[in-house]
């Protein structure tokens, strides 16, 4: 807002509006009295001072609208998970169970840390309330206002929590898995060193309450394993375990050493998570049946009636003719039972393809050059080449690997 004097300042400086108020004054016979310059500092109008807000009356944001509408829904979906596993039908049957219990219990922390963090915004609500109804209480507004910073504390530390739990999921991730260590380079000292690193995953193993069973086990001629193959059965497994596959490599001075020199040495580490058994679904669509006669021996039925099938599964263009029963039923059923054998023996073959793939992109060829880790005895330190971060050695060899996971 301008005030009178700086509209007039505007039109003219004000010595020249004073000598307009000296001319006219003596024409109208009034002692004139000089207009007071307005000092600069009081040109504007001074605007209303904003009241000063504390940290602990800064309001905690909430979290993003994408984010409430994703817990909305895992909370709809685990009440209806949990009303369908009260459902007789579905208790009855023990595959269907297993599998709405296992997505109950995928949603059930996200859904608690949900329920918790609606409790903190409706406390914190109550404690600014608090603040509002102090009236003079220095005491209880200092009380309130620190459970409101300590609320907000905890709503961020959740909605980062829940932001991450909702992140999607390997489909791999919740299954055991077999764990292969097998020697790389450097000979006898290879084999000690595979040796080190399965007492290294069982000792982590334990520290987690997971169960570990040797498989197969070849011994090295000095200690340790040339090849040991171990199942670990928990929660999580291979979500913790899968990056640990790769080209593990030693730098120390071996028992097998009498002059004192160091070597470098590899075990190379496979992560394999457990196959599901091998299931064959047929599709009506995919199926074309024809019927003919059997002729041969038989009887008059198989030589004036359409006893043989002839069955052709056109996605792999398996045909099976089948005329072993007297009967057309007899032989439907048959024809389907080595429909059925072909394709899992198909899918067992592509199967094994795929864990060959998998296991042989993960060692490489055992080589120093493609270590992930390397273990340093001198220095005593563990370098992780892919993170770009040490780890003391006594620690990680015991079975502290979580930091690395």
């Amino acid at each position: 807002r301008l005030t009178r004097f700086t509209t007039l300042r505007r039109v003219a400086p004000i010595h020249a509006v004073d000598d307009m108020a000296m001319s006219t004054s003596a024409m109208m016979g009034v002692a004139h009295q000089p207009l007071r310059s307005v000092p600069r500092t009081s040109r504007f109008t001074p605007a209303p001072a904003r009241p000063r807000l504390t940290r602990f009356t800064t309001v905690a944001m909430a979290a993003p609208d994408f984010l409430i509408k994703k817990l909305e829904s895992s909370e709809r979906t685990h009440k209806e998970l949990t009303f369908r596993l009260a459902d007789p039908d579905v208790a009855s049957d023990a595959k269907e169970f297993q599998k709405l219990s296992k997505a109950l219990g995928e949603l059930t922390g996200v859904v608690d840390m949900y329920a918790r963090y609606k409790e903190c915004q409706a406390e914190e609500a109550d404690a600014r309330e608090m603040v509002k109804d102090a009236a003079g209480d220095a005491e209880m507004e200092a009380m309130a206002r620190e459970e409101i910073a300590a609320l907000k504390g905890e709503m961020e530390e959740l909605e980062e929590k829940m932001t991450i739990a909702l992140l999607p999921k390997d489909p791999l991730d919740d299954k055991n898995i077999m764990l292969e260590i097998r020697a790389g380079t450097g000979g006898d000292e290879a084999g000690i060193w595979a040796g080190d690193l399965w007492r290294m995953y069982q000792r982590y193993a334990q520290s987690k309450g997971w169960s570990a069973t040797i498989l197969s086990a070849n011994a090295a001629d000095f200690g340790g394993y040339k090849e040991i193959v171990v199942e670990i059965n928990g929660d999580s497994v291979y979500s913790e375990l899968k990056w640990e596959a790769g080209v593990h490599r030693v730098q120390r001075v071996p028992a097998t050493e009498s002059q004192g020199r160091v070597q470098t040495s590899t075990a190379t580490v496979a992560v394999m998570p457990e196959v599901d058994e091998v299931e064959v679904k047929i599709d009506d669509k995919d199926i074309e049946i024809s019927t003919a006669r059997s002729g041969g021996a038989g009887g008059q039925n198989v030589n004036k009636v359409e006893t043989a099938i002839d069955l052709l599964h056109k996605p792999t263009g398996i045909r099976v003719f089948c005329t072993e029963e007297r009967t057309q039923l007899k032989n439907r059923i048959r024809a389907f039972q080595i429909l059925r054998a072909k394709l899992f023996e198909i899918q067992l073959e592509e199967q094994e393809k795929e864990i060959a793939g998998r296991r042989k992109a993960q060692v490489g060829s055992g080589a120093r050059s493609e270590k992930i880790r390397t273990y340093n005895w001198k220095d005593s330190r563990v370098s992780d080449h892919r993170l770009g971060q040490n780890f003391p050695l006594d620690n990680f060899i015991g079975g502290e690997i979580g930091p690395a996971l």
